[in-house]
């Protein structure tokens, strides 16, 4: 029995030191939960340029790939890659001596046409006076039957004779008629040939520059192929692509600043001018058109350029970092809050998002909550909490939308 008691005294001290610091452990582990920890909330913001980021290329509002609307050899080229033209300046001709001779020969019928006409109107005055004559002979020769004085067989050849030559003016008047119409024929005709000896000559449609030439002396060219590539003056503009999800709030007239590949360390002023109204459905993209205020003297078609829109500015706006935002799909999203001191979670609805991820509370937030900008390890709702306030860094003010 005594052997037995010795033996149980140890295992009863260990375990009263186990049980003692399992409640330490415990303890501390309570009081370190539950101890209000460090947040940092958001002050409000103010003047926040909001912008939104568009990739995109230079482009030309006017530009017309030009050429014949005839095939035929080129023998006169007047403008090249680089020249300014102006409207009506001949650029191009091709060899003409065939449709020349198209037009000499509807010249010529043309004036066979007017012969025709006078013809015919000498016919018609003939037939007409030949109609007359026989008219009043038949009416003296019917008089004359009527007494008896002449045979009944020469009255009635007075009559046939005078309806064979009003026949013979109608007759005369048909042909002036068709005179007429191969009158206008034969003009027609003339116009044809001679618009199509213009269309042998490329005339400049408007004042601009010459982009390309894509062909050169003795080519024998097809109805259609370019022969150079233009785009009328003061006719440039950005072609800026704009994320779907970022575009909502692009307005026609908004500014825009943009960025040139070739020129990194200068910035152009702009404004939109257009939006389109078809989106890319593969990108998911909207097209924006930028006019430049002041542009480059000289610009590239196609190059790269970066553009940033300013859609608002808002004189006191809410930001929290988007990181400290959970289940966020582009309209709502879970903060955490501090209310009389403690952590809650909060549904709020955003609007803008900044150039360095932060997003515009619009909603959702009761009187007086803060929001948290930071997530911690320890967080649980009810969680009491030591405030203190993130002060915006200076060059945060201006933000874009990426």
């Amino acid at each position: 029995m005594l052997g037995m008691t010795i033996l149980r005294r140890p295992v009863i001290k260990y375990g009263l030191i186990a049980a003692g610091m399992a409640a330490a452990v415990w303890l501390v582990v309570t009081i370190a939960s539950n101890r209000p920890i460090a947040v940092t909330v958001a002050a409000e913001a103010q003047n926040v340029t909001i912008r939104v980021f568009g990739l995109g290329t230079v482009e030309a509002r006017v530009l017309s790939k030009i050429g014949f609307e005839v095939g035929a050899t080129l023998v006169d080229v007047n403008a090249d890659h680089g020249d300014q033209v102006v409207k009506g300046q001949v650029l191009a001709r091709l060899a003409t001596s065939e449709q020349e001779a198209r037009v000499a020969k509807a010249r010529a019928a043309l004036a066979i046409a007017e012969v025709s006409i006078q013809r015919a109107a000498a016919n018609v005055e003939k037939a007409q006076a030949v109609f007359a004559q026989k008219r009043d002979a038949n009416r003296r020769k019917q008089s004359l039957a009527s007494r008896d004085v002449v045979s009944q067989q020469t009255a009635e050849e007075a009559l046939r004779d005078e309806a064979v030559a009003n026949a013979e003016v109608a007759v005369a008047m048909s042909e002036a008629e068709s005179s007429k119409a191969q009158l206008l024929d034969a003009q027609a005709q003339l116009r044809l040939e001679e618009t199509m000896l213009s269309h042998r000559t490329i005339l400049a449609p408007y004042d601009g520059l010459v982009i390309e030439r894509h062909k050169e002396l003795g080519t024998v060219v097809k109805a259609g192929d370019p022969i150079f590539t233009l785009i009328a003056d003061d006719s440039h503009w950005g072609l800026a692509y704009v994320d779907e999800a970022r575009a909502g709030f692009i307005q026609e007239g908004q500014k825009v600043e943009a960025r040139l590949r070739s020129r990194p360390l200068e910035s152009f002023s702009g404004q939109v001018v257009r939006i389109g109204l078809e989106s890319d459905r593969v990108s998911e993209e909207r097209r924006v058109y930028i006019r430049g205020d002041k542009p480059p003297s000289r610009l590239h078609l196609g190059e790269q350029a970066e553009f940033w829109i300013t859609v608002a500015v808002l004189d006191k706006a809410l930001l929290v970092p988007e990181a400290a935002v959970h289940g966020y799909d582009g309209r709502q999203g879970t903060v955490w809050t501090v209310e009389d001191g403690r952590l809650r979670q909060r549904l709020v609805t955003f609007r803008h998002r900044t150039e360095d991820s932060r997003l515009e509370i619009a909603s959702g937030l009761p009187p007086a909550a803060q929001v948290v900008t930071a997530v911690g390890a320890g967080f649980k709702d009810g969680r009491a909490v030591r405030v203190s306030v993130a002060q915006p860094a200076p060059d945060q003010a201006a933000a874009t939308a990426r």
